[in-house]
């Protein structure tokens, strides 16, 4: 029996080296958040929208401490001048800028804006005015005006430059090296105004933020893990509050505690975690049925803990989506309720409030329109596409 049980050397067989490269393991396994974080890459929208809040964020932190202006430093003889200045030479090292209400500036060839120029004489009658520039007479005629604007032409002859009696022409354009955006009405920088507008609306979406966090997940996840009659009253109030309009909220409150951003960051806290609290309870009262929940209640586990260790991290995917889509919703109300004379006071600078005190010279200067408007549009897209990203990759349904 010893002697069969033996097994001779010939009966071992070497297992080929393609069988175990087979049991290997080809990559390692990946976490939820691993995963979520590898598909959100792959969607090139949400990724450039990322990046697009990131270098929002650093330009409304950083920016205005690289300016030499200040959100609130005005100048009246720098104002309403745009971005991009049409330049004549008068010498060999002097240049000047005509601004469209006839004031001469004198400017370097980078587009750096030196000072206004003071008139030598200023005629209205024969609507002309002179300077003395080098030792050189600069005369801007400004009689064409007239009979342009009654031609209706827009390439009309509105002025003519003469330099010791000649007339000249543009030597071209250059960007405004001074002022970036150019400045208001009343000569603020507005580079530093729209970046001091970014800091308030990231702020506004940021409180925003952490108010539905706490309350609108804390008050959901108790509404759909208690259920029954706390349920039913818990909602009612969600929909009492949900009814009565935000524009009344706000309105209501600036009466007690008067305009100002604390007045619109209380308004959006006590409205925005209605909606969290309602996606909350529904994630809830799904996730509470399941196996591994009547576990932790079988070993005793209490209330709190089974919701912050099971229901509400379970929960995590749909929160983290809701709250990135409500962001761009709280920037464009902020926006609103400032566009309309409820938001920040003077002279704090929102993008609301410098869309409105661009709309009294809009023909004119349209740039002070557009470059808050361009800010509002692309921090909306760009949390709107990161949100769409994060639904994409936290969807567990689309795991591979």
């Amino acid at each position: 029996m010893a002697e069969n049980a033996k097994i001779s050397p010939q009966q071992w067989e070497r297992v080929p080296a393609e069988k175990l490269e087979k049991e290997k393991i080809s990559r390692p396994s990946l976490t939820y958040w691993q995963d979520a974080w590898r598909r959100l890459k792959k969607n090139h929208l949400s990724m450039l929208g990322l990046v697009a809040i990131i270098l929002l964020t650093i330009l409304a932190i950083f920016g205005p401490m690289m300016s030499q202006f200040d959100y609130s430093d005005q100048d009246l003889t720098m104002s309403n001048l745009p971005s991009k200045l049409e330049y004549y030479q008068v010498s060999e090292d002097s240049y000047i800028y005509l601004h469209k209400e006839y004031r001469l500036y004198s400017l370097t060839k980078k587009g750096e804006v030196l000072e206004k120029l003071p008139e030598a004489k200023n005629d209205m009658i024969n609507k002309f005015r002179s300077y003395e520039i080098d030792g050189k007479e600069v005369v801007v005629d400004y009689s064409f005006a007239a009979a342009a604007i009654k031609s209706g032409d827009p390439n009309a002859k509105k002025f003519e430059i003469r330099i010791d009696g000649e007339a000249v022409q543009p030597m071209g354009k250059v960007w405004n090296k001074t002022y970036i955006f150019g400045t208001d009405h009343l000569g603020r920088d507005l580079y530093v105004r729209v970046l001091y507008g970014a800091r308030i609306s990231l702020l506004v979406g940021l409180i925003a933020t952490v108010i539905q966090f706490f309350i609108g997940v804390t008050y959901g996840g108790i509404s759909g893990y208690t259920g029954g009659r706390v349920d039913n009253i818990m909602m009612r109030i969600v929909d009492i509050i949900a009814t009565i309009p935000l524009l009344l909220y706000v309105i209501l409150l600036m009466v007690v505690m008067g305009a100002g951003l604390k007045t619109i960051i209380i308004a959006l806290g006590s409205v925005y975690w209605v909606t969290m609290a309602r996606i909350v309870r529904g994630q809830v009262l799904s996730i509470k049925e399941q196996e591994y929940v009547l576990a932790a209640r079988t070993i005793g586990a209490s209330t709190w803990r089974i919701m912050a260790r099971h229901l509400i991290p379970n929960a995590m995917g749909s929160i983290i989506v809701a709250l990135a889509m409500n962001i761009p919703s709280a920037i464009f109300t902020e926006a609103f309720l400032s566009f309309i004379g409820l938001g920040v006071s003077a002279p704090m600078a929102s993008w609301g409030t410098l869309a409105n005190d661009a709309l009294g010279g809009l023909r004119t200067y349209a740039y002070q329109l557009f470059y808050p408007s361009i800010f509002i549009a692309v921090t909306v897209l760009a949390f709107n596409f990161l949100g769409d990203g994060l639904r994409d990759a936290l969807d567990p349904r689309l795991r591979k």
